[in-house]
């Protein structure tokens, strides 16, 4: 019994697993965690706590001591130079977001191509992966929320508006909602296109995160969906 934790930079969100399904899951926001101390007493005693963070080092620690209820330690995942099969691409391989790291692991045995990897919430974050296990770089970009927070607080008179997405927004509402959704499919499709560049065609972008289901119908590739890459990323990290 296992209970997994992904401490995002808006919610974390936790799952158990016995090794063999998942028996629960659940999230909190950063100002409601401790709610989590009720939720975690009714489960059966875990016999590892183990963790990715990147929401700081205050939800670390409020992790950490709920975690004391079974008097465990969070074993946190660190991204290092290469594991279960993917060797990281950046030259200074902590440096990689340890979310982006556990998606890496996780998106390399679903998928045995060439895959961009796409997860899309407070931030959005695309790498790419070549089939040989490969991490050869990606970017970060404001995922849809922040951009739409940044544009209603950055100018006089847009304000934050609901809108939907049309080829040719004929309201303002509609503009900013079809601005947003177009720079974040543009991100994806450009990774995907200098993918194809290199030499390694993209066969399937694996998607996750909040916002995914908000790009997916609008992708023009294969899309492998994923309730939650990085908790499936840290399933492998205490299976291997």
């Amino acid at each position: 019994m296992w209970l997994l934790i992904d401490a995002g930079n808006t919610r974390v969100k936790w799952a158990f697993h016995d090794g063999e399904q998942w028996l629960g899951r659940g999230s909190a926001d950063h100002a409601a965690l401790d709610g989590l101390a009720v939720q975690w007493a009714a489960l059966p005693t875990p016999r590892r706590v183990v963790g990715c963070n990147v929401a700081g080092p205050e939800v670390k620690a409020t992790m950490e001591r709920l975690a004391l209820i079974w008097r465990l330690p969070v074993d946190w995942l660190t991204p290092s130079g290469s594991r279960l099969g993917v060797r990281n691409g950046y030259a200074d391989p902590p440096q990689l977001g340890a979310d982006r790291w556990a998606a890496l692991l996780a998106a390399h045995s679903l998928h045995e191509g060439n895959c961009l990897v796409v997860n899309v919430g407070t931030a959005m974050t695309v790498d790419a992966l070549a089939a040989s296990g490969q991490h050869l770089g990606g970017i970060i970009a404001p995922g849809f929320r922040l951009m739409q927070q940044a544009l209603a607080g950055g100018t006089a008179d847009l304000g934050s508006r609901s809108g939907s997405f049309t080829p040719f927004p004929g309201n303002t509402a509609d503009a900013i909602h079809g601005g947003i959704m177009q720079a974040l499919i543009g991100g994806v499709s450009r990774m995907a296109g200098e993918m194809k560049l290199s030499g390694c065609p993209v066969s399937v972008c694996v998607l996750s995160g909040g916002d995914a289901h908000l790009l997916r119908p609008y992708l023009n590739l294969k899309v492998l969906l994923v309730e939650n890459l990085v908790l499936e990323g840290l399933l492998r990290v205490v299976k291997e």
